[in-house]
């Protein structure tokens, strides 16, 4: 914490010993670019930081990186539940998380919006679903539903702390189940309902030790770990048997 109050006071003098027409209209950092998850990984917490040379609103978005995703509707039958149908989300981000000085509504114009796509009214999705299933709507509310129920999409109006006129800071919640991969950590100034300067950062979330040995062992060998988690299972097995039967 020490630290980011330093490099927040070297990002304010910064922007107050640069003459004013060169001076950058946003500047900001990440406390980490890296993540490691471990076998007691529990959820993290990423300090962003940064200054702004005048006055405007500051959004930041963090992106996980896309993957398609498959939603199913199940229905009610003679009182058993069983899927109906389904529809595949492409280009879906697998995490994204945003935080504002304001509500979204307050800051710029929703074309503006949906041209960068910012917020989670904005996304945009391709939906491929059957020809009696849903409308595209109600499957991109589904995927909306469950990713927030899981804690992977969010979005927060006034996230961010305006330490002074020129110095903000929010902090990044990564949940407990967040995916591996490299994020992208956008931010963004807002005046008078326009983009005035943006910075984008990477974000690296990633397995470390034995728990990345076997999750890259099985998704690069997945015939040869299945076999071995059987052999393991059987082996066990007889193991306990033997055990019993000496006692």
């Amino acid at each position: 914490m020490r630290a980011a109050r330093l490099l927040l006071a070297l990002l304010g003098l910064a922007l107050a010993a640069a003459p004013a027409g060169a001076a950058e209209p946003l500047v900001a950092d990440l406390s980490n670019h890296l993540v490691a998850i471990t076998t007691g990984f529990s959820g993290a917490s990423v300090l962003l930081f940064g200054a702004v040379n005048g006055e405007g609103d500051v959004v930041v978005v963090v992106r996980g990186p896309p993957a398609p995703q498959m939603i199913r509707r199940k229905e009610a039958v003679m009182g058993i539940w069983i899927n109906r149908d389904h529809a595949e989300i492409d280009d879906a981000p697998v995490f994204y998380q945003l935080t504002s000085t304001r509500p979204l509504s307050e800051i710029a114009a929703p074309a503006l919006l949906d041209r960068q796509q910012i917020g989670l009214d904005h996304l945009h999705f391709s939906v491929r679903n059957g020809d009696h299933g849903p409308a595209d709507a109600a499957w991109r509310a589904a995927l909306l539903r469950l990713k927030r129920r899981a804690g992977l999409y969010s979005d927060r109006a006034g996230g961010i702390s305006m330490m002074s006129q020129e110095l903000f800071r929010t902090e990044l919640d990564l949940p407990v189940n967040i995916p591996t991969g490299t994020y992208q950590v956008d931010v963004y100034l807002f005046r008078h309902g326009d983009i005035v300067s943006a910075q984008t950062t990477p974000l690296i979330i990633g397995k470390i030790g034995v728990g990345a040995s076997v999750y890259d062992f099985a998704n690069r060998h997945a015939l040869l770990y299945g076999l071995l988690a059987v052999l393991l299972a059987v082996t066990a097995g007889w193991l306990a048997a033997v055990a019993f039967k000496k006692a």
